[in-house]
Formats: C-alpha cells, structure tokens, sequence
C-alpha cells in the first residue's frame, strides 16, 4: 500500500507554492574538534536504510488522494552527506551564514528531503554539521530521536553493526497508483460511515435524555473548530507587517535551570516563560520604534506524539493564540500565558486536526497564504538531549535548531542540551530589516524573565 502524507503534512507541502511558507528546518551542532568522516557517514547511511523516508521523495497522487511517499530511483548518499572547508575565519558567524543559505534554499524534488554539511576547520579546532530537513520528514522531537542514532555517550567510536540491506526499488504501474488511490480514498469514505454510525445513537440518546446539555457541548466544539481554523485580516503588530524571502539566522543561549525557576515562581511552565521572553523582547523593539503593542498572534507547535508512534515523522499540530506581548511585568506575562497555552492545549478540536488539515486542503492557496502571513511570531520548545553526546568521536558543545517561518515575522525555536536552553532565531528581514536591534531586545526580554529567578 503506498504511504500517503498525511493531511497535515500534505497541507504544508501545497502551501510552499508561495516561497515564503516554505517548511525547511535546518539544525547546526557544534562540535569541539573534526569528527571521524567515515563514522558519521555510515551513521547517516544506517538512519537511511531504517527510515524509508530517508530514501524516499514526495510524488503527486491522483486527485483527490493526497501526494504520497515513493522511492528514489537514484539514492546517492553521498549527494545529502557532504563535507566542506570553513568560509572565513571559520567563526559561528561563518556557519551561521551557510545555514542561512541551506535555509532560504529549496529541496531538489526529485530526490529525499534532507542534506547534512560537515564543515571542518573552524576556529580553535572545532566543527560543525548543518541538517537541513523539510518538516514532512519529521518534526523537532522526532529530529532528536534521529540524533540519538547518530550520537554516542563517549568519544569511543562504536564498534560498527552490520548494515541492513538497501531497500528495493521498484517503479510502481500507473495501474497500482491509482488502485492505492481507490482504496485511501474507500478507507477514508469508510471511516467516516463508521464514526457516523457510532456518533449517530449517542447523539440522539444524549439529544433525548439531556438535550441543553448536547447543545451546549456540540456549540462548544463548533466555536472550537472555529478558533483552529479562523482568518486572521490583519496582523498584531502595526510593524511587522511585510513578508519576503531573505532570512538571518542568530542564536542565544539561556540557562536551563533559571528559565526553569523563573517559570515556576511565576505559576508557569518552561515553554511559558520561554514564550515570555520572546514576547518581552518583541515588546522592546516596538518600544524602539516608537510603536505601542497590546496582542500579538502567535503560533505554537503543539505535540501530538504518542508511545505507539515510531522514531522521526511528523506529529505536531500548529495551533495559534494571541498572547500579551504588551504586558510589562513578566510574572503577569507568564501567568497569562500559562493560561492561555492550557487553554489552547484543551481545544475540543485538537484530535481532529488531520479532519480540519484535510478540509484546509481543499481551500484556495491564497487564502491559506494571506491567514498564515498575519501570524506575527512563532515560538516552539523543543526538548533536547539531557546528557553531553559525542559524534564520531567529538564531543558536542551546543545544538540550535531553526524553524520555518511559515509566514510570520520571526521564529524562536528553544532546544535544550544538557543544561542549555540554546535559542535559534530565525528572522524575515522583510518584516525586521534591522535584527541586530531585534536580537537586542530579544536578549533583554529574557534577561528581565531571567531575573525573576533571583
């Protein structure tokens, strides 16, 4: 049976007609010293023969079926591990410009979504590896179950495991294509009768018994729907208006247990004043301008991944809210977001995301486009790994990661390491031309919610 994206996946996938909602990530590990090429490399190629999609591209369906996952006929590992020189002085300015390219660059279709860059000679010694992967592949948990199998718990190169067989490629008949599309477009039809079926007496029963009561609780999942799927006309912000296709890429590091216990005594959680911080500091750069904000529109990826599901893919659901960027006092600012955010993690309508990304699949790209580039920020926490890791031998000295802007002003993505929140930001310099005197305000918005940790 052909492995269909999923609607939500699918959703994301059409939406990159316009470049600016393009779902690229790209992570940067830094590493104290070159690490060994040929470890890394089978490491890689060891990933890929255990994850299809590693090997795998994005082809198009027959209508109305969504685009689905198919084999590359022409795999060549060599062609997603690379290894290049340091540019420059070989600075983290250096590979934060590499990574600003792989970031702003589209994926070649004919081929797997992903590419990694070893970069050997930075200062002092050290290296990098620059992922880039789209959000289809996997998301931000799903990348660091991915990473486990790279890395190591010592420098000790693992004694090397035998690896499985390449998968067999074969090209599919125009016939199955449509079989396959036939039988997703059945199961769907069947699934709906069947949840129809069940829905229906439990409807009507509770319809009889306690009729206020089944009507309030259908109204509530109906204005739930609505607050998922409702247009956005206008932006939060009266300056970050404009979207375009230039991206800079800066990074900052806090400390895991601050942000922790300024979260804590302040009635929230990490993710919370995590949050907070990037509000704070948006509210400094509009103090900058001269420009008075109140509510900005965020949106926040919302985890979906349970025990039952696999290593890598892409279980995440994109939920916005608006939080008060405006509010001065950073305890107040983390209380409301608390929340806020549990509100948003409690909607009636959260387990029928992949129903709500199949119905946005049907809406005209235009609108899904002038909805997303009203957002004015994405923020996302993504737990890393809690102990030192080691690849091919090198130890690691920090990991950031940076997600798509998917059409708002600039996103903040949080991945902790060992006792490292490390924050990498990623702006749309058509909306922030002037991200030094961002990152600034970015930096004081968390010094202020770091204080509260005395």
């Amino acid at each position: 049976m052909t492995g269909f994206l999923r609607n939500s996946d699918a959703f994301t996938w059409a939406m990159e007609s316009d470049p600016r909602l393009r779902s690229t990530v790209v992570s940067v590990v830094m590493l104290k010293r070159s690490p060994d090429w040929d470890e890394v490399r089978e490491r890689f190629d060891l990933i890929s023969r255990k994850l299809p999609m590693f090997r795998q591209r994005v082809a198009p369906s027959p209508p109305p079926a969504p685009p689905h996952w198919e084999y590359a006929p022409d795999f060549d590992l060599d062609y997603h591990v690379r290894r290049a020189a340091a540019p420059g002085a070989g600075t983290l300015d250096d590979v934060l410009e590499l990574a600003r390219l792989a970031e702003m660059q589209d994926f070649d279709r004919a081929r797997p979504l992903w590419e990694t860059t070893l970069i050997d000679g930075l200062e002092d010694g050290g290296a990098a590896v620059i992922c880039k992967f789209h959000h289809a592949l996997t998301d931000g948990i799903g990348g660091v179950q991915i990473a486990m199998h790279l890395f190591n718990l010592s420098e000790e190169l693992c004694r090397r495991e035998p690896l499985p067989p390449e998968p067999e490629v074969s090209t599919p008949s125009w016939l199955a294509g449509y079989r396959d599309t036939w039988r997703y477009d059945a199961g769907l039809l069947a699934t709906a009768v069947a949840g129809a079926i069940t829905a229906a007496p439990r409807l009507l029963y509770g319809g009889v018994r306690r009729p206020l009561a089944t009507a309030r609780s259908a109204a509530a999942t109906a204005a739930s729907f609505y607050r998922t799927v409702r247009p956005i006309g206008r932006t939060g912000s009266p300056l970050l208006t404009e979207r375009g296709l230039i991206r800079r890429l800066l990074v900052h590091q806090v400390p895991l247990q601050q942000l922790r216990e300024a979260a804590h005594r302040s009635g929230g959680a990490l993710n919370d004043a995590f949050v907070a911080g990037v509000a704070g500091g948006l509210r400094r750069y509009h103090e900058k301008h001269g420009v008075e904000i109140g509510d900005l529109h965020l949106t926040m990826p919302i985890s979906l991944r349970t025990e039952s599901d696999g290593m890598g893919g892409n279980r995440i659901t994109l939920m916005r809210f608006d939080v008060p960027a405006g509010e001065i006092e950073p305890t107040a600012r983390i209380r409301a977001i608390h929340e806020r955010a549990g509100a948003v993690r409690a909607e009636r309508s959260l387990p029928y995301t992949q129903l709500i990304a199949g119905a946005l699949n049907l809406m005209p790209r235009w609108y899904i486009g002038s909805v997303l580039r009203h957002v004015d920020f994405l923020a996302s926490d993504v737990p890393g790994v809690p102990v030192p890791v080691f690849l091919g031998g090198a130890p690691v000295r920090a990991q950031y990661a940076f997600g798509p802007t998917i059409g708002s002003a600039v996103n903040v993505t949080l991945l902790t390491y060992v006792d490292t929140c490390a924050l990498g930001i990623d702006v749309d310099t058509a909306a922030i031309p002037d991200y030094d005197v961002f990152y600034e305000a970015l930096v004081a918005g968390f010094d202020e919610v770091l204080a509260l940790a005395g």
